[in-house]
């Protein structure tokens, strides 16, 4: 369940942009880690864009930064790495002093401080930035619970300042749901049009084997706080069925003692490969995703594989799940609520799930980006 893992499966996102075929291309992302749904986007950004030269803050040590072409800034060579809340109010200046070079179009792929990137005067540079969310430890910290760190505190309002005044250059915005156009119009009185992320659908059609029985719930994602998976530890108590946790994180040895006291069985799948988490999806009765997402990647996976998603009605599931069609959108976070939903799975038809998840797939993503940086860039 890892970028460079699904990386190689958007090689055949879409034919590039051609109108840009002459012209000097960088495509730009904050940190690069091997775990994670925006690294997807920007990497499907990069494959429609191949002559374009490739920028990340840093890659994480597990990330084999030369075989994906991907050039680091000098914040790679510092201990700041290490710290993503130590290192934020230095990303602006990272950003202003990645290179000397000068591009005639600049795609940033965002959701801290990306879109801040200068490379070439805005009379000649086209940038255009893809923005996962307006940064969340600075704008929205109440929605992750990281931006709460104290080292945080006294910097934030000089850090929005800067968000908003080093990022005039940007010619044109796309978000990657509604709930995020929302923001970058609330925060930085900009409009933007909204693309939904690439999403494999077909890897996860694709029957991974026999027909399973579905008897159990799943969750799903980065194990860090603000993604509640203690939270579905409680729901599938309530609910009284055995669960399977899948991912990786931080929060790991706290989870487990979290299974460890309820009465229904938890296990962990650590770190599955996309063909393990597929077969995960389809065996599954429901993902459960408590949580505000801005878009959510993962809910898409799991409706492809034709299993319901039982989650929190707000962000982005609004957009991934019909309620009532291809899942349940709960209105609060009481375990009992969700239970009760999950109960109700009955009620969904599995090819309704399958057909809704084909809307937000990866040639999708290609065509759309494609018009958008066209219309951008005559």
């Amino acid at each position: 369940m890892t970028s460079l893992e699904n990386a190689r499966g958007v090689q055949d996102i879409g034919t590039p942009t051609a109108l840009l075929a002459d012209r000097s291309v960088a495509v730009v992302h904050e940190w690069f880690s091997a775990a994670g749904g925006s690294e997807n986007v920007f990497l499907a950004i990069a494959d429609l864009l191949p002559h374009a030269r490739r920028y990340v803050l840093w890659a994480e040590p597990d990330v084999p930064a030369a075989e994906l072409g991907l050039r680091e800034s000098w914040l790679a060579r510092t201990a700041l790495r290490r710290s993503k809340a130590l290192a934020l109010p230095v990303m602006p200046l990272a950003w202003r002093t990645l290179a000397n070079e000068s591009f005639d179009v600049v795609v940033s792929s965002s959701h801290a401080f990306a879109h801040t990137v200068r490379l070439g005067p805005p009379a000649h540079t086209r940038h255009l930035s893809y923005v996962h969310s307006p940064a969340r430890y600075i704008w929205s910290p109440t929605v992750d619970g990281r931006g709460s760190n104290p080292l945080l505190g006294v910097p934030r309002r000089l850090l929005r300042t800067v968000d908003l005044r080093l990022s005039r250059h940007v010619h044109a915005y796309a978000a990657n749901s509604l709930e995020v156009r929302d923001r970058i119009r609330r925060y930085w009185k900009r409009d933007a049009v909204v693309i939904h992320p690439p999403v494999d659908v077909d890897h996860f059609a694709t029957a991974a084997g026999p027909e399973q029985s579905r008897d159990y719930l799943l969750g799903v994602g980065r194990w860090i706080p603000y993604k509640r998976f203690d939270l579905i530890i409680e729901i599938a108590e309530a609910a009284g069925l055995p669960l399977v946790i899948a991912g990786s994180g931080p929060e790991e040895a706290r989870l487990r003692r979290a299974a460890a006291r309820v009465s229904v069985p938890v296990t962990f799948e650590v770190r599955p490969t996309r063909e393990r988490l597929r077969e995960l999806y389809q065996g599954a009765l429901a993902l459960l995703f408590p949580v505000h997402e801005d878009f959510g990647i993962i809910p898409v996976e799991a409706q492809a594989a034709g299993t319901p998603v039982i989650g929190l009605r707000s962000g982005g599931l609004l957009e991934t799940v019909v309620d009532g069609e291809t899942g349940f959108l709960v209105p609060s976070a009481r375990p009992e609520e969700h239970a009760a939903a999950v109960r109700r799975v009955s009620e969904i038809s599995a090819t309704r799930v399958r057909e809704h998840a084909r809307s937000f797939g990866r040639d999708r993503f290609a065509a759309r980006m494609n018009e958008w940086v066209a219309d951008e860039c005559r």
